[in-house]
């Protein structure tokens, strides 16, 4: 019998991946170090390590657990590789957006609530209960008027009534109580009302009986009225009957509720959740819904006045957490933040501050770029809690672009040479100074000594922002310069995306928001379909085979009958994994034999979507086409498939192809929220083309970013803070990249300076700059 050596158990071993793109990859990865991957977007990074390592992992984990279990768990198919050895644990801390219902919050996914409550069922005046009652999910704790939701449906009176009609003329705009309905009835038939008049004209007194008044029986009801019934107004009665739970009639008419309805902080708790006794509960004059609104910073301050030796251990398990996630550069959420309304990056940052106080080891933790949306003050705090996550004996993976994350690898893995099927190849592994010292795209271009932009264009005009309080705003006023590339700058939660992406708008409503929301498509929504491109080419082929152009649609009369126009046909095997196979009646190509029989210059309309976006701008001589292409290939996805499903696309991906699809327009301004995302240094320097071409057409290119690469070729800074949440919400610095460096106030100003210094690659750039 063959035993391993040592130190082969000493390494994730990987042979033969081919999955997407992978060229028959081999590849080790040490084990309890960190190892960073690299490479373009598009080189086959996350296909290694998401597709291949965590997803090997996870589904042999799953299959120890029982097929009961099993088949309520996320199932992941087999990764294309002749081998996979020596795999750990791994736990995936995805940009995923945690998401959740109204219910669930930064306290509770955190589990810091939990400690907020012991800490209030212990030296809380006066005593309220134990830990449960302190709970906003628990029937004990929760306000009874919103269910602790801290929002309350209500009626919008607006909406629901015309008060330009009469009740015989439609007034109440809601089925059922139209006239003619059974509802409409119990209003006209109540003797009480003139049915003929005008709402407008109604007495007050009238108007509070129709709208709100119940439970008494008119005294002079004409026929038609019920002799045992009793009044009740049209907004009790809509209640009454819409929006109770369970109510059939409720999902009947969804659509009308969702007109006539809104949600408002709830009047009975004022928002916080929780009843009157559960509120009346304090320490130090504040309540537990007190607590959770602060921002994290200031409730570590709080809980710092609290010397109580009976929750002495409680308080500093809380304090602990709490500084961990103020490490993490989200000092500035509270508790009570539901965690839908968290973007990818804050989400994965909570999943990090979750794992940090996990006493689990030999886990294999794997993180997708873990600096999204991070200022590099807060990269720098990032990677002490990567490398602690190393200490405590666990491998560390990182999917990363950020020069200071690929610094602190132990081991680099830079995938290459290029993107698309000019990748997916290693093309480097070694330390990161034998990636500085090779010829590969990533080593070329963290050897390059970054610069200030030579000439900065002059503005045309200027956008003046007055007296902005929104959120953490403080009375802000700011002129933005037109005509030139503005990049706005500061720490996360600084208050960059309130002025920018809720501000702005007020004032330039016309300009082009490019943000990074998921795109709202279907599962069959792909490139060609997005960028309207698809549509241009089905006329094309109708045209020339003087065929109708529903034929060439896979969601139409032109699919597949067998796979319905997917091209796979998923098998599902109950308790294992589902099977998807390739559709055997169209081999995959997702249309019928009729429509494949149909050509355009010898390519049917499948070999078309199979075409790059490169390859198709030598197919095609339309220019309607090509300039779509064109577009395509400037922001850097010359390598995408035109039938590439959407669902398939990284983040970086989409977001480029959303900035295509919006370059149709010429002139105006532009907005884009952190483009960098998910890019590539070559990848970035690309998009500054991008951005420099439509600003020298004289657009207003407005940029809220992080990386010091780009920041460094604006025409323009605003940096925002200096700190996030209440410490920040300022204008700290507005005018040029030279002048920011000379900025005692700007944190964005003093890495800018360190990093023009050091350069991208250069030792020890990743640690903070001196002030």
């Amino acid at each position: 019998m063959k035993r391993h050596r040592p130190d082969e158990q000493d390494h994730i071993r990987i042979v033969g991946a081919k999955g997407k793109n992978l060229k028959d990859v081999d590849v080790t990865v040490p084990k309890k170090r960190i190892t960073v991957f690299t490479g373009v977007s598009g080189s086959g990074k996350s296909t290694l390590v998401f597709d291949t390592i965590a997803a090997e992992s996870q589904r042999q984990l799953n299959e120890t657990y029982s097929s009961f279990v099993r088949h309520r768990m996320p199932h992941y198919g087999q990764p294309n590789a002749d081998a996979i050895a020596n795999l750990p644990v791994a736990v995936v801390i995805s940009q995923k957006r945690i998401g959740g219902n109204s219910r669930s919050t930064v306290g509770t996914i955190t589990d810091i609530y939990s400690l907020l409550r012991l800490l209030f069922s212990r030296i809380g005046k006066p005593f309220a209960g134990e830990a449960e009652v302190f709970s906003f999910n628990n029937p004990k704790g929760m306000c009874p008027k919103c269910e602790g939701l801290g929002t309350a449906k209500e009626i919008d009176i607006d909406q629901l009534i015309d008060k330009d009609k009469s009740l015989n003329e439609g007034a109440i705009r809601f089925p059922t109580f139209r006239p003619g309905d059974f509802r409409w009835k119990r209003y006209v038939c109540t003797g009480l009302f003139d049915n003929d008049k005008k709402l407008k004209d109604f007495t007050e007194e009238e108007w509070d009986t129709l709208v709100f008044k119940s439970g008494f029986k008119p005294p002079h009801p004409t026929e038609g009225w019920p002799p045992t019934a009793t009044y009740e107004g049209v907004v009790p009665r809509i209640v009454r009957s819409f929006l109770s739970k369970d109510l059939r009639d409720a999902e009947l008419y969804k659509e009308d509720i969702e007109r006539v309805v809104r949600r408002g902080t709830c009047p009975a708790c004022g928002g916080a959740r929780l009843n009157a006794e559960v509120l009346k509960c304090r320490i130090q004059g504040k309540n537990i819904a007190d607590c959770t609104a602060m921002q994290v910073s200031d409730l570590i301050d709080f809980l710092g006045l609290i010397h109580d030796p009976i929750v002495s251990t409680i308080v500093e398990a809380l304090r602990f957490r709490l500084r961990q996630m103020l490490s993490v550069g989200l000092g500035y959420l509270a508790l009570g933040r539901e965690t839908a309304t968290l973007s990818g990056g804050e989400s994965q940052r909570i999943k990090m501050v979750r794992q940090l106080g996990s006493s689990l080891t030999d886990l294999a933790y794997i993180f997708d770029e873990p600096s999204i949306g991070l200022h590099p003050h807060d990269v720098h705090n990032i990677n002490e809690l990567l490398k602690q996550l190393r200490d405590k004996g666990n491998t560390v993976i990182i999917v990363e672009h950020d020069p200071d994350v690929i610094r602190i690898a132990d081991h680099v893995i830079d995938m290459g040479p290029r993107a698309g099927i000019h990748g997916g190849n290693v093309v480097y592994e070694g330390d990161f100074q034998g990636l500085l010292a090779s010829d590969t795209l990533t080593g070329k271009f963290l050897k390059e000594k970054p610069a200030l932009k030579q000439a900065t264009r002059s503005p045309s005009g200027w956008l003046s922002i007055q007296g902005a309080n929104l959120h953490n705003l403080k009375n802000v006023s700011v002129r933005i310069p037109q005509g030139v590339m503005t990049v706005v700058t500061g720490v996360a939660g600084s208050g960059k995306s309130t002025l920018i992406n809720q501000i702005l708008p007020r004032y330039a409503p016309e300009a082009v928001y490019v943000n990074q929301d998921a795109v709202h498509a279907s599962s069959r929504s792909n490139l060609a379909t997005f960028t309207g491109m698809f549509d241009l080419i089905r006329t094309l082929f109708a045209k020339r085979n003087r065929a109708d152009i529903s034929l060439f649609s896979f969601n139409s009369r032109g699919a597949c009958p067998e796979c319905k126009g997917t091209g796979i046909v998923t098998t599902d095997l109950a308790f294992m994994d589902s099977v998807e196979t390739v559709c055997e009646v169209c081999g995959g190509q997702r249309f019928k034999n009729e429509v494949l029989s149909y050509t355009v210059d010898g390519k049917n309309i499948s070999d078309v979507l199979r075409m790059s976006v490169e390859e198709a701008g030598d197919f095609f001589e339309e220019p309607d086409i090509l300039a779509i292409l064109a577009r395509l290939r400037e922001a850097g996805a010359a390598y995408l498939m035109l039938g590439q499903p959407l669902s398939t696309l990284s983040g970086g991906e989409l977001q480029r192809i959303k900035l295509a699809k919006e370059m149709e327009r010429q002139g105006g301004m532009y907005v884009l929220d952190e483009p960098s995302t998910g890019l590539h240094l070559s990848d970035i320097r690309q998009l500054m083309r991008m951005l420099d071409r439509l600003t020298d057409q004289g657009c207003t290119v407005v940029v809220i970013e992080h990386h010091l690469d780009l920041i460094s070729r604006a025409d323009w800074i605003i940096d925002m803070g200096p700190g996030a949440g209440q410490e920040g919400g300022e204008i700290v610095f507005s005018g040029t990249p030279e002048d920011i460096l000379a900025s005692e106030r700007s944190v964005t100003g003093r890495y800018l300076k360190k990093y023009l210094q050091d350069g991208q690659g250069a030792s020890g750039s990743g640690t903070p700059p001196k002030r």
